[in-house]
């Protein structure tokens, strides 16, 4: 199966959404197990998503787990998850009907070989198969035909525009209120749960510090690794810590419920979260010392006192002089009245 990660992602959105791309991929391998998948995403997809699932993005490309095509391809995206399901004989998994290529790919109407997918509320990721939409006949023309015909050569990027639109003006004063309202709604919204209550991870740091060897349990999975369950805190295990070479997928490469020997190898302060990796695959060098470093926040954060103290005793000798010098320019006032 080849799916349209770019498609996927940005159904009932206006944006792509990472979360929402990985959540349809698990559920469709939960639902169709033993599927080899291919996730594919157009070249802007890293550009478009949430700042905040852009480093995510990055370690998914780096892992082989999401594939773009080359910059400047003909046909782009879509092109680029046609000519790979058409090379390996593979179904599609999308939303899109690709009418621009309904006349080189033909298989694209045989049965089963393209997928749709939709989130439906209280229920999760529904697929089912589908066909796609044919060109209106009383639309087509001949210069379409002819680009039907000839895909490869006739595709070219949209122009760029010269001018802006009429309505610019507009649009911006549009864009400029959703994006104040969108800022008031973060700024009302509850900031994020911590992966850890904080008592257990103070206790958790004091008592294993870096290159502590333990064992933990198989909790979860993870987009680019497993969530680790180790006494009272949860940990991260990344797949480049689980094995040499880096697996394809956590989901292959261990079960839940499994219990691995790992080691401590750092701690992130400000996210409550701890770094493990399997015994031997210890990162090295300059990975070390920026572990040491967020064990010394953590250190420094637990013996630090309390932003809100009172500061009135804090000096009590100095306040106790500067009463007897007020004192005595008052009398000095009042002498000088006299």
């Amino acid at each position: 199966m080849v799916v349209d990660g770019s498609n996927m992602a940005t159904e009932g959105r206006t944006e792509p959404s990472l979360k929402q791309l990985n959540e349809a991929v698990l559920s469709f391998i939960k639902e169709f197990p033993g599927t080899k998948i291919t996730v594919v995403v157009d070249a802007t997809f890293g550009h478009r998503v949430d700042r905040r699932e852009r480093a995510e993005f990055d370690e998914a490309i780096n892992n082989n787990e999401l594939v773009a095509p080359p910059a400047g391809a003909i046909g782009r995206g879509d092109g680029f998850v046609l000519m790979i399901a058409d090379k390996v004989k593979a179904s599609v998994l999308s939303n899109d009907s690709y009418q621009e290529f309904h006349g080189q790919y033909k298989w694209l109407f045989d049965e089963g070989r393209l997928i749709g997918g939709k989130p439906v509320p209280n229920v999760g990721w529904v697929f089912i198969p589908r066909l796609p939409v044919r060109k209106q006949a009383g639309r087509e023309t001949a210069g379409s035909l002819r680009r039907t015909k000839s895909v490869r050569t006739v595709l070219t990027p949209m122009p760029v525009p010269k001018a802006p639109p009429p309505n610019a003006r507009l649009a911006s004063t549009h864009a400029k209120s959703a994006t104040s309202s969108a800022k008031q709604a973060a700024t009302n919204a509850k900031p994020a749960q911590k992966p850890n209550e904080l008592n257990n991870f103070l206790n958790f740091v004091e008592k294993n510090p870096l290159g502590t060897k333990l064992k933990g349990v198989v909790d979860t999975y993870a987009s680019h690794g497993v969530y680790m369950k180790v006494g009272d805190v949860f940990g991260y295990l990344p797949m480049r810590l689980m094995a040499n070479p880096v697996p394809r997928s956590a989901r292959e490469h261990v079960k839940l419920g499994a219990t691995l020997s790992l080691v401590v190898v750092g701690y992130t302060p400000s996210r409550r979260s701890v770094e493990l990796a399997v015994f031997g695959m210890e990162p090295t060098g300059a990975q070390r010392a920026s572990a040491r470093v967020s064990m010394q926040r953590v250190s420094a954060a637990r013996s630090a006192p309390a932003r809100n103290a009172p500061l009135r005793n804090a000096h009590p000798k100095k306040a106790k002089r500067r009463r007897p010098q007020v004192k005595i320019a008052a009398k000095k006032t009042a002498n000088k009245k006299r």
